[in-house]
């Protein structure tokens, strides 16, 4: 590792190891299955994902090894990212116990999502492959997919939702600068994209259409898929979070009594909770997702599918259904229509609580948060935040320690202020 680049604690709570939730679920992660719902299959995965990442997918073991090549450019990118102590919130909310923020804005491309995006381009080129696809909502997973990409040689091609590629103009042109080309989803270069646009010219799109777009993409060009969320091997990629927090609250000599992160697709919320569930099993688990997209209220446990044209085997999850069409909220990283399997068993077996917040709640809790601590947070890690807040003002004598998982920055994102 560049150990000029960190100091000897820093180079200590860069993680050795990834860790795998599987073996510790309360019960077995029902397999994925195919369009008939018969009987599991990862045929089409085998064709479009990279073998390593296909391997830690269906993996049982508790550990995986981050090759030192990651761990090298993790150390690039920004890890470990800092864990502070909210002390200007706390003022704010006159609450007694201490908040602590983990704070993934603090990467270059400023979000969560480069720490599986590293793994996935590098296994891609390994294979040989001449390029990756994927789809992105927000901008932050496209965003982390066009710098792994550059840093491993290769092209990248991303379909983004339609809504947010006209919302937000400067993530383009980030994920083009860092050299990766972009293509508004639903769009006229996939038969399934064509058959939308054919039944609703004006559509916004939606994260399973992206999906489905990238997957056709990938299988008609011979191009590897990056998962961007929901696929067990992304929540092992980004347990870098909670595993650093775990450290981190060592040395600090604490303990956490409440974990709190959003939920679009599961990967920023399952990587910070689940080594720290792990640990710490008596603490609370809250996860912030969309008033407007409440998969976990209003949704069904039930086997759906991952994109919208059904090509993706389905897996057993929280599900609005994948032909939900959901509100042209800005926070797009939080507009998929599901949530990561388990996630869901864990929401379902009552493990983690689900909570609903308004976009207008998350506009306050982001002026809030500018406010008190300085830092302007992403339209997703505003659904997080509120949520904490709301905690604290319902438990303000209490002594607990919250600690919230802070996704990524926005200062790409600041015309949500205008709504």
């Amino acid at each position: 590792m560049h150990e000029y680049m960190l100091s000897l604690q820093e180079r200590e709570i860069i993680p050795d190891n990834w860790y795998n939730i599987v073996p510790d679920l309360p019960q077995p992660l029902p397999p994925p299955v195919d369009k008939d719902n018969e009987h599991s299959s990862i045929e089409l995965l085998n064709r479009i994902l990279p073998r390593e990442i296909l391997k830690q997918e269906f993996t049982f073991q508790r550990y995986t090894k981050i090759p030192e090549e990651v761990q090298e450019l993790y150390a690039q990118i920004g890890r470990p990212t800092p864990l502070f102590r909210a002390s200007g919130l706390e003022r704010f909310l006159d609450y007694r116990g201490k908040i602590f923020i983990k704070y993934e804005g603090a990467t270059i491309t400023g979000s969560h999502k480069i720490n599986t995006a590293i793994p996935q381009a590098i296994y891609a080129r390994n294979e040989g492959v001449k390029g990756v696809v994927t789809e992105t909502g927000a901008g932050q997973w496209g965003t982390a997919t066009a710098v792994a990409s550059s840093f491993s040689g290769i092209k990248a091609k991303i379909f983004m939702v339609k809504v947010s590629f006209q919302q937000k103009p400067l993530r383009k042109q980030i994920m083009e600068l860092y050299g990766a080309e972009i293509v508004p989803s639903p769009s006229t270069e996939t038969k399934f994209g064509r058959s939308v646009i054919e039944k609703r010219h004006d559509h916004p799109g939606t994260l399973g259409i992206a999906i489905s777009e990238a997957v056709e993409y990938a299988l008609e060009h011979d191009m590897r898929y990056m998962l961007g969320s929901v696929f067990n091997s992304v929540l092992t990629h980004q347990s870098v979070i909670g595993l650093e927090t775990e450290k981190q609250l060592e040395i600090l000599g604490e303990e956490p009594d409440v974990l709190i992160g959003c939920v679009g697709g599961g990967s920023n919320f399952g990587g910070f909770t689940f080594p720290l569930i792990k640990k710490f099993p008596e603490a609370e688990v809250l996860a912030s997702t969309a008033e407007e997209v409440p998969k976990f209220t209003h949704g069904d446990y039930k086997y759906d599918f991952v994109d919208s044209a059904q090509t993706l085997p389905s897996v057993k999850m929280y599900s609005l259904g994948s032909d939900f069409v959901p509100e042209k909220i800005y926070a797009g990283g939080l507009r998929y229509h599901g949530a990561a399997p388990s996630v869901s068993m864990l929401v379902k077996t009552g493990k983690i609580t689900p909570s609903d917040v308004s976009e207008e709640t998350v506009i306050d809790a982001l002026r809030i948060f500018a406010r008190t601590q300085g830092i302007v947070a992403a339209p997703e890690s505003g659904h997080a935040l509120a949520t904490a807040i709301e905690y604290v003002v319902s438990h303000r004598n209490d002594r607990k320690n919250i600690v919230v998982n802070v996704s990524g920055h926005g200062l790409l994102d600041m015309s949500i202020f205008d709504r």
